[in-house]
């Protein structure tokens, strides 16, 4: 992709870029809707990437060629209260904008954009996009801005350029990632609390349903007013609670009578997820991927009943999981409203696995899912 890049900015601008930068998509592994309630999750970085070569112009013009879009974008950085057009350019925009709102300065450029991270499936192409773009801003202009800052500076264009009220876990996971571990963070403190590595006898085979996962149009900001709602009213009750974070299933349940079922079954969904997260690393370091493998089947459960955010695609894909020799695991990942899944499977079956789920989830949705075989992939870089 370096060399692809370097070309077609060659080609498009006339000249070399001066910084170039690329980061990483992510995988959930498990920890679904968390941090935002400040809880832990358990993620990776993938080697998919997103890469971006820059320049800078000395205007107040941004000239920005997707070439996976084979679409340009001119952006005026003087106005950006206006609509960003196409779509996709909101993203670089979005990172001026906060980089701005710091009182960070930066000016025009030219740049060029290419990527192999999944669109709309809950890979945080979108966190990549702007993680990438953000790094070579940095390179660009000879910022010092700390990766934990980094990650919320790039959520910051989700929440107040895009109006969605995602949490760190995307940019966090595009910046942190470390290539062939799991990362398990802290939502709370922000920070990555350690490095857990997979035994290698089983792979994660990502399955998109081909259903576009798109959180902006999607009932994500809701189900995070849910959990603020809960919390809200268990920390009535109990002083030492703040968010989600700070309840047990224990005394979710002890409490289930000052909530409304909706408010309930949310809360339950996050609390589980915290505990499954922490049981996860406990069985990582003991070499057990089969118990692993079940919290991810019990993970999509949850999101199934209680968060509501699986869909009938990704409910298929995860009930073929469970009649296929060689599965360990399947959830899905992300967001959820459509997207991926991930299925842990072991290394000696995963072809037959992998042909066989394409085949059957083809005659249930009459559409080919796409397959990938995700490998934990180092963070974002300056190159």
């Amino acid at each position: 992709m370096y060399s692809k890049l370097l070309s077609a900015f060659a080609e498009i601008f006339g000249s070399r870029p001066e910084a170039v930068a690329s980061a990483p998509g992510r995988l959930e592994i498990l920890g679904n809707h968390t941090d935002y309630n400040e809880g832990v999750v358990l993620s990776c970085a993938v080697d998919q990437r997103t890469s971006v070569a820059m320049r800078k112009t000395g205007n107040e013009q941004a000239v920005i060629y997707d070439l996976r879009a084979q679409s340009q974008a001119v952006v005026d950085l003087s106005d950006l209260s206006c609509r960003i057009r196409p779509k996709w350019a909101s993203y670089p925009a979005g990172v001026v904008s906060e980089l701005r709102k710091r009182n960070i300065k930066v000016g025009g450029f030219e740049a060029v954009i290419d990527s192999n991270v999944p669109l709309s499936a809950g890979m945080s192409s979108s966190a990549a996009f702007e993680t990438a773009v953000l790094f070579g801003l940095q390179k660009l202009y000879s910022l010092e801005i700390p990766p934990a800052e980094s990650a919320r500076i790039g959520q910051g264009v989700e929440n107040n350029f895009l109006g969605l009220k995602t949490g760190l876990l995307d940019q966090f996971s595009s910046i942190f990632g470390v290539k062939d571990s799991f990362i398990l963070s802290d939502f709370r403190t922000v920070e990555v609390l350690e490095t857990v590595s997979m035994q290698s006898t089983a792979s994660i085979l990502v399955v998109n349903s081909m259903e576009k996962h798109n959180l902006v149009d999607s009932e994500y900001n809701s189900r995070r007013a849910a959990c603020e709602s809960a919390a809200a009213k268990l920390a009535a009750r109990h002083k030492e609670v703040r968010t989600l974070r700070d309840v047990s299933t224990e005394l979710l349940k002890s409490e289930k009578n000052i909530l409304s079922d909706e408010e309930f079954r949310r809360a339950l969904h996050v609390t589980g997820e915290c505990e499954r997260v922490m049981q996860a690393v406990a069985l990582l370091k003991n070499n057990d991927l089969r118990a692993f493998g079940q919290l991810w089947w019990d993970s999509h459960e949850s999101s199934r009943v209680n968060f509501e955010n699986s869909t009938p695609a990704l409910d298929k894909l995860i009930e073929l999981s469970h009649q296929l020799p060689g599965a360990l695991g399947a959830r899905l990942s992300g967001g959820g409203f459509g997207g991926i899944s991930i299925h842990l499977v072991e290394n000696d079956k995963l072809d037959d696995y992998q042909q066989a789920i394409a085949q059957s989830y083809q005659e249930f949705a009459r559409v080919t899912p796409e397959c990938i075989i995700c490998h934990p992939g180092a963070g974002a870089q300056i190159m």
